[in-house]
């Protein structure tokens, strides 16, 4: 009832998050302000003593590694001390009092993802995306939609890597290459522009989120290979073989060869950091945090809303993943990319569309901000998604005042160049707006303009589908703003 008694509502005690009741009375299930009510009845808690429980599963290596860092990073932001036991983690206030309990299980990223959707947990972590028979399942259990960037958000960035021996004469695989290796087709590095030797190929457990991660590369059936239940395991066992051929996770101190993945026409991207940033790198591998599209406990929305803080992405780079955080890239430091879209730009990309291209973007850094689609599909894929909100959110911070922001789109060299640069524009506007109707009304002035370049500056060759997917992309090139800049939306007035 309200503290002058005026207003009463009766009905079955549902829960307390800390902040809010839960009712189900005879208008429905009713979300009350405790500040404003009296609680009466045996189901009533104790709000001096309460404590918010909270069950994450998932992922075990992220589980293990990535969340207990952002967990105590997220502590000392709120002057929390973490306790962190065998089976979860506690945070308590000054004065030792617990403010909440994290039940962890550490299993698969699609163990987990079940568990939660027969609500034994409130948070899942991820180093997949759900598939679409999850995603399903989770809207007819009434979960919501998990693929809306509120309730499926990337907290951190990884990959998968190609590892051999040190020594090894390959330094470089094509996508084509690895899927036949890994579905049994290839099985001798003399395919592959190695000696003549068997590959013995070893990869993570199917029991954990990289292992399920690799396994969707092989549609028809995973080749011969040895299983490893642990990273270290995987590490020593390529590490002692002249012919071995591992897969392991970016994240992981592998202390073995890394492959860089090339394409047909010569062209080779390394996991690095500004490659995996702007998925240019193609095994590429987001975390992902999925939760049901239900209210947490204050505490627990307020560590949501951390993870995507500048501050949480700190945590994520000093955990050995790779933070979200845009950086800057000038086109001076790019020049294979300029090298490519000269040598394998199509006979519809005339030299001054080439000119006027560097010509616009000479003045301007490019942003570590890209924005991708899914396959066939007009919707920007998972990480993107992340990327709108996190763009939006530097926007509306101020991160980028008195600058001009330029999405510029490109497309792959299927089809008429004229209908692929149209093509190009349309999706860099696309981008835009979504990114100005995810910004705060209340952002400083940056000028945001698009336009499209269609396959003018190739990033793979268009000879297989993993190297179209890469070109199709939006970017981002920024500098400070100017005068003449025109038919430019503005954020803030």
């Amino acid at each position: 009832m309200s503290h002058d008694k005026a207003i009463r509502l009766d009905g079955t005690f549902l829960g307390y998050d800390g902040e809010f009741y839960r009712i189900d009375t005879a208008y429905g299930e009713l979300t009350v302000d405790s500040s404003g009510v009296l609680c009466e009845g045996p189901a009533c808690p104790n709000l001096s003593d309460y404590v918010a429980d909270l069950r994450i599963a998932g992922a075990a290596d992220a589980l293990g590694s990535l969340w207990p860092s952002l967990l105590q990073g997220f502590a000392a932001q709120n002057d929390m001390a973490m306790e962190l036991g065998e089976a979860g983690a506690t945070l308590s206030d000054a004065t030792g009092r617990i403010l909440v309990r994290f039940d962890m299980t550490p299993e698969t990223s699609g163990e987990g993802l079940t568990r939660m959707l027969d609500g034994g947990a409130d948070m899942v972590l991820a180093t997949r995306a759900m598939t679409r028979q999850e995603i399903a399942l989770a809207q007819t259990a009434g979960f919501g939609d998990l693929t809306n960037g509120r309730y499926g958000q990337v907290i951190a960035l990884d990959a998968i890597l190609p590892i051999t021996s040190i020594g090894s004469p390959v330094r470089s695989l094509s996508m084509p290459q690895i899927k036949g290796i890994l579905s049994g087709k290839i099985t001798d590095w003399s395919q592959v522009g190695g000696p003549e030797a068997r590959i013995s190929l070893h990869l993570p457990s199917p029991k954990t989120g990289f292992g399920q991660a690799i396994a969707a590369l092989m549609p028809k059936g995973p080749a011969a290979a040895a299983f490893h239940p642990s990273v270290e395991a995987l590490r020593q066992a390529v590490k002692t073989d002249p012919f071995a051929l591992g897969f392991a996770a970016l994240s992981d101190d592998h202390r073995a060869q890394p492959l860089a993945i090339r394409g047909g026409c010569g062209v080779s991207l390394k996991a690095d950091r500004q490659n995996v940033k702007a998925e240019d790198y193609p095994l590429t591998a987001p975390v992902f945090l999925y939760r049901p599209a239900r209210r947490l406990p204050k505490i627990g929305r307020e560590l949501v809303a951390y993870l995507a803080s500048q501050d949480a992405q700190r945590v994520v780079r000093n955990a050995g993943y790779i933070d979200q955080e845009p950086e800057t890239v000038s086109l001076a430091t790019q020049g294979e990319r300029l090298v490519n879209a000269i040598l394998h730009a199509d006979d519809g990309v005339a030299l001054q569309d080439l000119k006027e291209m560097v010509s616009t973007l000479d003045a301007r850094d490019r942003l570590t901000v890209s924005f991708r689609f899914e396959a066939g599909s007009s919707r920007l894929d998972a990480q993107s998604r992340s990327n709108v909100a996190l763009l939006a959110q530097a926007i509306a911070g101020g991160d980028f005042d008195g600058q001009s922001l330029m999405f510029v789109g490109f497309s792959d060299g299927q089809g008429p160049a004229e209908a692929n640069r149209a093509l190009s524009e349309k999706r860099a506007r696309v981008v835009m707006d979504a990114v100005l109707a995810a910004t705060e009304d209340g952002g400083e002035h940056a000028h945001l303009t698009s336009l499209g370049y269609g396959e003018a500056m190739p990033l793979a060759c268009d000879s297989s589908e993993w190297g179209r997917f890469v070109n199709r992309r939006v970017e981002v090139w920024v500098r400070p703003d100017v005068d003449d800049v025109t038919d430019t939306p503005r954020i803030g007035n």
